[in-house]
């Protein structure tokens, strides 16, 4: 039988959904803390395919999700890329910045990623070889958009100033970056695929920001160019696109991008999911992640919810955000005993 994940992907209504977690292998769990702790560093985890693999199996030994997410991060294709990375304890990560035509002459050609990404393409092979049988693995990217306001800013933003900066102001070098960027998702999919991910995710995180014609021109644009070169490298191949927080541009966006599912975060209903986008094609999404935070009758009531108004088309139950640190592992039995009916 299929995968219960890949069944939802190619259009089927299943009577319980598929369900797995953003950021499901994480500091919430006691065993990733030990895990992390061994590998020494953030960076050094994420690529060290032993440990990478056992933190990526650790949430699917305890609860049995129906997929498991590579354990990366979106920040590894622009360090392969020749930017520097680093993290800050507390604070996340840091880059150097790209504001210049100089800064953006000194990035790599993207056919030398490899040498800096291998490790996690050999995380891919190992979780093939280890992950039950029903379990569907993903593999994943950050949009070009996104990568691009972390490579131009050297950090996370609120708002994605400098970014907008950048492209209202140099637009020639902004497009040129963004271009990179996408041809170098292109392969670092690609490559993921070839090791074995059964899916691919391209995570839009600041989609939102971006309004109008920019919406369309740096959002779903670059969705559509990665979507379209990975189907036709490898047919059949499912894409989940997320351009969380996109309210109204989630519509469309399936037709828009050739997108086999559009994850959707919980700024939207998902009454208003069902509506406007699950008509589409397959939705993924979207219970507010504080509820693996405060848990009791509010979690069920709202996970009920969710699956009862999406239960009318392909759904893949997932949060509307990556879980947070502070979540109670016993909030994520709860609501996966919830779906299944336990």
């Amino acid at each position: 039988m299929t995968k219960t994940i890949l069944r939802a992907l190619a259009g089927e209504t299943l009577p319980t959904p598929p369900i797995w977690m953003m950021r499901q292998a994480g500091r919430y769990l006691p065993e990733y803390k030990a895990t992390r702790a061994q590998a020494g560093d953030f960076l050094s985890l994420c690529y060290n395919p032993e440990l990478a693999a056992e933190v990526t199996l650790q949430p699917i030994r305890r609860y049995g999700f129906d997929a498991a997410i590579l354990f990366a991060d979106i920040l590894l294709l622009p360090q392969a890329l020749g930017a520097d990375l680093w993290f800050v304890t507390g604070e996340g990560p840091r880059l150097s910045t790209i504001t210049s035509e100089e800064d953006f002459g000194k990035l790599k050609p993207v056919h030398a990623i490899d040498d800096t990404l291998s490790p996690v393409y050999e995380t891919i092979r190992i979780l093939r070889r280890e992950l039950p049988e029903e379990t569907t693995l993903i593999g994943f990217a950050g949009a070009p958009w996104t990568v691009a306001t972390y490579m131009i800013a050297g950090r996370g933003t609120p708002d994605q100033g400098p970014a907008h900066a950048l492209k209202d102001g140099n637009r020639a070098l902004f497009e040129q970056l963004l271009g990179k960027i996408t041809e170098g998702t292109i392969e670092y999919l690609s490559r993921q695929i070839e090791a074995g991910a059964e899916v691919v995710k391209i995570f839009d995180s600041w989609a939102g920001s971006l309004k109008g014609a920019d919406f369309d021109r740096y959002a779903k644009e670059p969705a559509r160019i990665i979507t379209e070169a990975l189907k036709r490298r490898h047919p059949g191949i499912p894409v989940i696109a997320f351009p969380r927080q996109a309210g109204d541009g989630y519509i469309g966006f399936h037709a828009a991008t050739g997108a086999d599912c559009v994850a959707v975060d919980d700024s939207v209903s998902p009454d208003w999911v069902a509506e406007h986008v699950q008509k589409d094609g397959c939705v993924q999404g979207n219970l507010a992640s504080s509820h693996m935070v405060t848990g009791g009758d509010a979690l069920v009531t709202e996970t009920r919810k969710v699956v009862d108004a999406l239960s009318g088309g392909p759904h893949i139950f997932n949060l509307g955000h990556g879980i947070t640190p502070d979540a109670d592992p016993e909030n994520v039995q709860l609501m996966i005993d919830t779906i299944r009916g336990s």
